[in-house]
């Protein structure tokens, strides 16, 4: 079978097969993640970030490549999660940017795309690793470039390609040394090498089903019957705005269908305008100069946040990673002219970056908060009298200062740092690697604090969640207090899923 060219018809479906091959393969994905924690993403985020281009390339009907190109870019950006998604979709904007100009690819287009998709994701992450997805994606174009000057057949530049990309892939973990430790390849090249096989299947003429696709699509959803339901939610108290919208995200969850008005007592939250009863306008309130959006989960650092001046809270986090599109939609509810984004994760600095980019009607600066402790001090650092600028400077400075610890379990027997790890385990991790591992959570949280404190620590802030209680979490406090009586302990409810207790030293 020989190829020639692909037009925009095969290329749509050559994305949704390869969008299709990695949904199926997510869990899987998931499973490479090479800490033993429950909230291995990797393949969820790759996933969703391009089933959001896949929804919008399936809307297509007679598209040319123009317009499918634009679909899986664009697609692709605002439904980007996490850093393996944030990276797949500078490499479909790169691929795209080439293939959207030309109404056929050949295999000398095909590799110029390659190329430009390397460049591009190259220079959306600021300290690229080797032994990544990255890694994966510019073997597979360097293999590109060399069969455009042996083949004119798209078939045989696939195979070739791919064979590239699986090989590299499989190298990855002499290049990470915690790969080869953990057992596993990087699983954001995983996904890549699944996208690419999947592409391939559809290029050769094997049937795959898009009904999923269609189904999903915004324009078929907007057919099907809207179900309305409304809640009455008794309260001892009154509940906080975010309180609301924490409420209404999880009973949204349920897909019960639409959510028209949340009833706390007599006060009620509407989330959308019943047709029959138009909204009164409110006079708009002047734009103030500066404005948060902050990112967490749990009721009690929600709480923190928002008491601390966080004008919007995301719900996510570890296990949950808003996507850019997310972020850009929490920016444009602040009534500031500057925005800052607090992500308070590594996995979604990137995606934090990607809507401060797209963004056009307001500044909006990440502070490029690593962890929960880190948002929090950003927070307390602010000075609103104080410029941009300024203030941009002194929280980017005052996260350096801070310490954080987080202690959760295992979710399978494995070796990291030299440490042997049995599924079950208490492991208490830090921004330097693990610390502990012990089968007793108490032992486990010590040996941690023990390696974070130092003579200048001051304060020690512990923020408990799923898998503790207020008094287990005083009980270590005071543990704490006794070994270090210099030190200022500090107990708060987090709420937060999966890790039992964050900390921060300071």
């Amino acid at each position: 079978m020989e190829i020639q060219t692909i037009d925009a018809s095969l290329l749509a479906k050559m994305f949704l097969s390869g969008a299709k091959n990695l949904e199926a393969k997510k869990e899987w994905i998931n499973e490479l993640n090479v800490f033993p924690v429950p909230d291995g993403d990797t393949g969820t985020n790759m996933c969703m970030t391009i089933m959001s281009a896949a929804n919008a390339v399936a809307e297509l009907e007679n598209a040319d490549m123009k317009t499918v190109a634009k679909a899986i870019s664009s697609g692709s950006l605002r439904g980007a999660r996490g850093n393996s998604g944030v990276i797949l979709s500078q490499l479909f904007r790169g691929l795209t940017k080439v293939m959207g100009a030309h109404d056929e690819v050949t295999v000398e287009i095909l590799s110029e795309a390659f190329e430009k998709a390397v460049q591009t994701a190259y220079k959306a992450v600021m300290q690229p690793k080797e032994g990544t997805i990255l890694t994966v994606a510019r073997g597979a174009a360097d293999k590109a470039v060399e069969m455009a000057g042996k083949t004119d057949d798209i078939v045989e530049f696939a195979e070739a390609v791919i064979a590239e990309a699986e090989a590299v892939l499989a190298k990855t973990p002499d290049m990470l040394p915690v790969l080869k430790q953990a057992g596993v390849v990087d699983s954001g090249g995983q996904g890549l090498v699944c996208v690419l096989q999947g592409a391939y299947d559809a290029l050769v003429g094997k049937e795959v089903d898009y009904t999923a696709f269609a189904a999903e699509a915004p324009a078929k959803a907007a057919e099907k019957t809207k179900t309305t339901v409304e809640f009455v939610i008794e309260s001892d108290k009154p509940l906080a705005s975010y309180q609301l919208k924490e409420l209404k995200a999880k009973i949204e969850a349920l897909s019960l269908g639409d959510i028209v008005d949340l009833k706390i007592g007599d006060e009620t939250s509407s989330s959308s305008k019943k047709e029959d009863a138009p909204a009164k306008a409110e006079p708009a309130e002047p734009a103030k100069e500066m404005g948060f959006v902050s990112i967490a989960t749990g009721d009690g650092l929600t709480s923190i946040f928002t008491e601390l001046g966080c004008d919007y809270m995301i719900p996510g986090g570890q296990t949950m990673n808003p996507s850019t599109d997310d972020i850009l939609s929490a920016v444009e509810k602040v009534n500031a002219k500057t925005v800052f984004v607090l992500p308070n994760n590594k996995n979604i600095i990137l995606a934090a970056n990607q809507a401060a980019a797209i963004c056009e009607e307001k500044k909006v600066v990440v502070i490029p908060t690593k962890t929960i402790p880190q948002g929090i001090t950003a927070l307390i650092s602010f000075d609103p009298d104080a410029s941009v600028e300024d203030n941009e400077s002194n929280m980017t400075e005052e996260i350096k200062n801070v310490k954080t610890g987080q202690v959760t379990y295992a979710v399978r027997d494995t070796v990291i740092d030299d440490k042997e790890i049995t599924k079950g385990d208490w492991m208490g991790m830090a921004d330097t690697g693990l610390l502990s591992v012990n089968a007793d959570i108490s032992v486990a949280f010590k040996e941690m604090i023990d390696q974070m404190v130092t003579e200048d620590s001051a304060v020690v802030s512990i923020y408990w969640g799923e898998g503790s209680d207020q008094e287990k979490a005083e009980a270590l406090g005071k543990a704490v207090e006794e070994k270090y009586p210099d030190l200022e302990i500090e107990i708060s409810e987090g709420g937060q899923a999966v890790y039992a207790y964050i900390v921060s030293v300071e």
